[in-house]
């Protein structure tokens, strides 16, 4: 039998330092929000692959899906032999999307990839080179993703230069001493020092952030971004990488706010563990890049796009979108609980399902990273697998699958109870 101590050795021999791991195990199977490592210890999966696995490991219906798209074809490279499968999720993304305007969809293969091609189609559509992204944000490991990306350690360290004409504007943040108001200042300020808003083609920006904290964009900074970019011609881009696919208690985290983007990117959850990701905007805007501009050798694979409509009839019949929010309540209530008792716990937010919880040193007032590696550590020790996340590293986010069991559910808090008892400082 092989042992996790002997792949570790392995994996340190075979692979490079820089992909990061953080578990010392190594899994051998999985289903639904339970995994089994190779030495047959079960956890259960509050990281969900980083919020790819909403509708859990292995659901029956995706694995059908593409079980029966391997008995056509595998493989042909959308550009070169299309086939209905991909135009009918396209069709499908374009209702379900926020906004009653006419939109097209592309698909690809990363979120990075998402990002990256919704940034080509709005200098396309604008003929503009500037972009404007936020402090806290994560938007890929791509080069352009890095240069979008507002967190230097450990995304950018020893990787420039990136791409010009990236921009970044302070997030706002009350908790963090950054107010709504410093943001649109910081945004102006931009206008006046480093770029002309004549020539900025979008501003983007994640509707909740992701590997930045889980800080929830307020609803009033949308309007002030949405008002910015009408006044100048610039295209507002929801990244909804992490926040889409019933994850936030809507369908996409759009639907919470009454702005309308005008390109979103999405992936993750939108094909349950198998590589897809996808860029829907207004019709006009899409056409902006010449045949041949879009693209990719796998974008739209085939298994994959049949995973995403599993995916989404999944989400309907199951009701996902509720269930987010009960299994929300649900854990936002156990944490302020455990807040009255750990002075540690500085803060509980998030919308639906995409919850985080963050922490400070009771004694200095200041992010503790040490704090929230004691807990997640001590969670991970008791079988139950967290992720941090934030500036200071010093949030823990809960990415379960919005399928797991009541039961299942239920026994990972009284595991993050028993945790938040005994670690205060």
């Amino acid at each position: 039998m092989m042992s996790n101590q002997d792949l570790h050795k392995r994996r340190l021999a075979a692979t490079p330092r820089g992909i990061g791991v953080m578990a010392n195990f190594f899994i051998e199977r999985a289903l639904n929000a339970e995994v089994w490592d190779v030495e047959g210890k079960r956890y259960i999966d509050f990281a969900g692959g980083i919020a790819v696995l909403n509708t859990g490991h292995r659901h029956p219906k995706m694995v059908a899906a593409i079980a029966a798209q391997l008995q056509r074809f595998t493989h042909t490279c959308y550009q070169v032999l299309p086939y209905e499968s991909y135009v009918s999720l396209a069709e499908r993304i374009n209702a379900l999307t926020p906004g009653k305007h006419a939109k097209k969809t592309c698909f690809f293969s990363s979120g990075a990839e998402a990002v990256e091609n919704a940034i080509k189609i709005a200098r396309a559509y604008t003929g503009r080179p500037g972009i404007i992204a936020f402090s806290g944000a994560f938007h890929g490991r791509t080069m352009m993703g890095c240069a979008l990306t507002g967190k230097v350690a450990p995304y950018k360290i020893g990787f420039g230069p990136f791409p010009a004409e990236v921009y970044h504007a302070p997030f706002p943040v009350d908790l963090h001493g950054v107010s709504l108001d410093d943001s649109i200042k910081a945004i102006h300020t931009l206008f006046k020092s480093d770029i002309d808003a004549k020539r900025v083609a979008a501003i983007i920006l994640e509707p909740v952030q992701g590997e930045g904290g889980f800080y929830v964009t307020p609803p009033a900074f949308m309007h002030a971004l949405r008002q910015e970019c009408d006044e100048h011609g610039i295209l507002l881009i929801y990244d909804e990488v992490q926040t889409g696919f019933a994850r936030t208690g809507k369908l996409f985290a759009a639907e919470h706010y009454d702005v309308m983007p005008d390109i979103i990117t999405m992936a993750k959850s939108m094909a349950g563990g198998t590589t897809l990701s996808a860029v829907c905007g207004r019709a006009e805007v899409m056409d902006g890049p010449a045949p041949g501009g879009l693209g990719g050798t796998y974008a739209g694979n085939p298994l994959a796009i049949a995973a995403a409509h599993a995916v989404i009839d999944i989400i309907e019949q199951e009701q996902l979108v509720a269930r987010a929010n009960v299994l929300g309540d649900r854990l936002v209530a156990r944490l302020k609980k455990a807040q009255a008792h750990n002075p540690a716990i500085k803060d509980v937010r998030g919308l639906g399902s995409m919850i985080a919880v963050e922490f400070f040193d009771p004694k200095t007032d200041q992010p503790s990273t040490e704090i929230t590696k004691q807990v997640q550590q001590a969670a991970l020790e008791q079988g139950l697998i967290l992720l941090t996340c934030g500036i200071y590293t010093n949030a823990l986010r809960f990415l379960y699958p919005l399928t797991i069991e009541d039961a299942v559910f239920e026994e990972a808090l009284a595991i993050l109870d028993s945790v938040l008892m005994k670690i205060v400082s």
